[in-house]
């Protein structure tokens, strides 16, 4: 008899879910993590302390009202690091308490140690102490996530040239700094130090930065971000990272030659299977420490599953949780659908970017035709009311069935705002339904209405002229 019916290596957001799924399934259940991490990486170094920087960041430097009061408006003159954390570690803190209690209240037994395979069904558990227990189980969820890769021809310090981890460790906010990588968490920072006065420069190898969202949309962003006065290094690969007592100094391949206080890497992020012992349960992780899946989140080994970062894209927390619950659900042979391609991505830049469905280059590839309604917050009471005069509604939309084949947001509120336009897609709604539909006003959730109108007056035109 096995000592748990499931055994979840990790406490982020993808293995609290699957533990908790199973645990209201009647199985016994266990989670391994270390002491310090309940949580996961989401909680400690990742979404939670990012998000809450970046309110902290909103907040103290008064940059959303300064379309309001002015650009000299500022709730405080000096921002320093202690202001920034203070917050981040008070919400840290809560929500790691809101983890254990509901392990807790679901009887979830809760291992403070570092997990590696024995064999298939058993897991060592090594605790802070030294001490080792051995714990067997019928099913294991691998839900270790994944810590930021770092190139090995970088010097990282942690204090001058950090990785996204040590960025939230800072002493003290600098004047300048380099940030290498223009992906979703290099971009996020970038908005939040800019926003903080410090110059920064943002270098990339590829052409241009999130590739994965709409043209318009980054577009904007660029222009937003150069007005905080950042600089774009595009098409550019850093040579080397020189620490000098006055501060860093970075290497392009061009010859080019960047001073900052700080240099941070964000050239994505590395599994974390390497003390696993995956080779004793039959298992095996590819160069950047992933682990393949099927659709059903198990490994090669069947009563095995993994789920969250470690299994690769999407690699968010929305998604982790949604594949831990899925991944419990099969293991304790309950249906469970397959998870809806209607996924929400939500980028938390200033302002923040947030999408579902395709985009309109993606829809040209693809030669479906479509039109575009927009609505503008300069053009909604709400959006004037905030003082958000840059944010953005993009609806696609279907000229044939008239249903959305995308819905892009750039500005205030959009991650919360692109839910409307997931629910009316996902039920198969059309433009019309949202052309008809009241909305409270004033509400940024008018701009659906107005963008929605925009583009059945297109599509009118198209029909009348047509005719």
């Amino acid at each position: 008899m096995p000592d748990f019916d499931m055994l979840v290596i990790g406490s982020g957001p993808g293995g609290q879910k699957a533990a908790i799924a199973a645990a209201k399934l009647g199985r016994r259940v266990a989670v391994v993590d270390r002491p310090d991490m309940v949580g996961g990486v989401s909680i400690h170094t990742g979404t939670i302390p990012s998000k809450t920087l970046r309110e902290a960041v909103l907040y103290l430097t008064g940059l959303s009202q300064r379309d309001l009061y002015g650009q000299s408006y500022r709730l405080k003159e000096e921002i320093t690091v202690a202001d920034l954390t203070a917050r981040t570690q008070h919400v840290v803190s809560r929500e790691v308490d809101v983890i254990r209690s509901q392990l807790s209240r679901n009887h979830v037994a809760l291992y403070a140690g570092t997990a590696a395979f024995v064999d298939p069904h058993t897991v060592a558990v090594r605790e802070v102490t030294g001490h080792e227990r051995l714990v067997t189980a019928d099913h294991v969820v691998i839900a270790t996530g994944t810590r930021p890769a770092r190139p090995d021809s970088v010097e990282f310090d942690g204090r001058t040239i950090m990785d996204s981890d040590n960025v939230l460790a800072l002493e003290r906010v600098p004047r300048s700094m380099v940030i290498v990588g223009a992906g979703v968490i290099g971009m996020e920072y970038a908005s939040m130090f800019a926003a903080l006065g410090s110059k920064i420069t943002v270098v990339e190898k590829r052409a241009g930065m999130l590739d994965m969202c709409d043209v318009e949309v980054i577009e904007s962003l660029k222009y937003q971000l150069r007005d905080l006065a950042v600089t774009f290094r595009f098409g550019e690969t850093v040579a080397a990272v020189e620490r000098h007592p006055r501060g860093t100094l970075t290497v392009l391949e061009s010859g080019k030659k960047i001073p900052a206080d700080a240099v941070m890497y964000s050239a994505g992020r590395q599994g974390l299977t390497d003390d696993l012992d995956l080779d004793k349960a039959g298992l095996s992780a590819d160069a950047r420490g992933r682990i393949t899946v099927d659709e059903h989140y198990r490994t090669e080994v069947p009563h095995i599953y993994a789920v969250g970062d470690v299994i690769g894209f999407p690699a968010l927390a929305a998604t982790s949780m949604e594949q831990g619950r899925a991944a419990a659900y099969h293991a304790c042979g309950e249906p469970v659908p397959r998870m809806h391609n209607l996924q929400p991505i939500g980028i938390y830049t200033i302002p923040e970017i947030s999408f579902v469905g395709r985009t309109e280059d993606q829809l040209t590839e693809d030669r479906v035709p479509f039109e575009v309604g927009i609505s503008r917050y300069r053009e909604l009471a709400r959006g004037q009311i905030m003082g958000d005069s840059h944010g953005m509604l993009k609806l696609l939309v279907s000229p044939e069935d008239r249903t959305l084949l995308g819905v892009h947001c750039f500005g205030t509120g959009a991650t919360e705002l692109i839910h409307i336009g997931q629910s009316v897609m996902g039920c198969g709604g059309t433009v019309d339904y949202l052309v008809d539909a009241v909305f409270n006003y004033p509400t940024l959730a008018e701009s659906y209405k107005v963008a929605a109108l925009d583009a059945t007056n297109k599509l009118r035109l198209i029909d009348r002229i047509g005719d």
